[in-house]
């Protein structure tokens, strides 16, 4: 194979896209920049120290790190990265755009977008691959601070060619893709942006990637041993409350074995994973009251709709998502709120390890850090939960890590 490809993966997270990127084989990792320190453990643990995926320069410590710090600290170490690094992947925090929450236009985290900016013009990778929600193609109701949409400031300043820099500019092309017709069982939509580097565009376009990674898709997935589209029973249904144990590590809790691999699907994230026990799978404690009302609703609401009034009525439901799921489709977007969800068919929320599948993560991807958090500290902190419901799905990144590999 020929030597593999460089690229830093930005605001990566617990490293979704990373781990696509890896399982594609043909990229190495430079760095990674990730503020929380919870995030930052799983894919440490999961994608340099078991797997050595990433360099990591002399000059960057290993840990998290704040976007801002390292340009503000590292300048001069960026710039003389030119020329080493084939693709800056991963984009900002969705949370001031996603439409999942209140959409905030003065939200801190949208600022990112230009220290993302700062980032590209001095590192100046051949291409980049950037991910955000829906949302961020969508123009805020005040609108008073941008005056347009985020996806369209992001491609004018990435298309801009400054006249006193040694700065050449971007081709850049974005669209809204849905994962689930590449294979994940979740229609999750989100806008991508791939740019290449006028210097060394050419022929080649940013819409030969999406044009490619379409036409690619089914071969690719054919070849991984399933189908275009999986639904929520592919991806879980080896994972079902019948053998319980105490969960080795919360002991106050109960996981569960695996049971029979019973999709295509399902065999291809386990693998080889030899453990009897699968990771990150503890059951929530619910208590009578909740059991009894999750089996009304399986039993009586419409799959895959939040409830209707008349259900949120009778159990005096304030919370505005309570999706009860069905599991012959793919899943609604999963959130970083496991309690907008009803497993399919057994009265309780999806654990960590569920809702790892349903994003594609491979079963010997271990999640570290709490389960969950709650008040204040959900600004802080970024639990299990979170982790996996902010992911790029590492079987996305994979088709488009094979995609971008032979664009360059």
């Amino acid at each position: 194979m020929s030597k593999k490809k460089t690229y830093i993966d930005l605001f990566a997270g617990c490293g979704g896209l990373s781990l696509g990127l890896y399982n594609s084989g043909h990229w190495k990792g430079e760095f990674a920049v990730e503020k929380s320190p919870d995030a930052f453990k799983t894919l440490e643990h999961n994608l340099i120290e078991n797997n050595g995926h990433f360099n990591w320069p002399n000059w960057l410590p290993q840990s998290n790190h704040d976007i801002n710090q390292i340009i503000k600290n590292h300048s001069k170490e960026l710039k003389n990265l030119r020329g080493t690094i084939d693709m800056v992947a991963g984009g900002p925090p969705c949370q001031g755009f996603s439409t999942a929450g209140k959409r905030i236009e003065n939200d801190s985290r949208n600022k990112l977008i230009k220290s993302y900016i700062k980032f590209i013009r001095l590192v100046q990778p051949k291409v980049i691959f950037f991910e955000n929600v829906k949302g961020f193609t969508q123009k805020f109701d005040k609108n008073k601070i941008q005056g347009k949409v985020y996806s369209e400031y992001v491609k004018s300043a990435l298309e801009y060619t400054p006249k006193d820099e040694n700065y050449f500019g971007y081709k850049v092309e974005g669209r809204l893709v849905d994962f689930s017709e590449y294979g994940v069982p979740q229609k999750r939509t989100r806008f991508i942006l791939v740019g290449i580097r006028k210097d060394i565009a050419n022929n080649t376009k940013p819409t030969d990637f999406f044009d490619s990674i379409r036409n690619e898709r089914e071969k690719f997935l054919v070849n991984k041993g399933i189908g275009l589209t999986n639904s929520l029973e592919d991806a879980i249904s080896d994972l079902l409350r019948i053998n319980e144990t105490v969960s080795p590590d919360t002991s106050s809790f109960m996981t569960g074995f695996y049971n029979k691999t019973k999709s295509k699907y399902q065999k291809l994230l386990k693998g080889d994973y030899a453990e009897k026990i699968p990771d990150s799978h503890r059951f929530a404690k619910h208590n009578p009251t909740t059991i009894e009302k999750f089996e009304f609703i399986l039993e009586n609401a419409v799959k895959n709709k939040t409830l209707s009034e008349d259900i949120k009525d009778r159990f005096n439901l304030k919370k505005r998502t309570i999706i009860p799921l069905s599991g012959k489709l793919p899943t609604p977007t999963i959130t970083t709120l496991p309690d907008d969800y009803i497993h399919y068919c057994e009265p309780r929320i999806f654990t960590v390890r569920e809702y790892a599948r349903i994003q594609s993560f491979n079963d010997w991807y271990e999640f570290k850090g709490k389960y969950t958090t709650g008040g204040k500290r959900r600004t802080q902190e970024v639990p299990r939960y979170s982790q996996i419901g902010n992911a790029i799905p590492p079987l996305f990144g994979e088709q488009a890590g094979l995609i971008l590999n032979s664009i360059l």
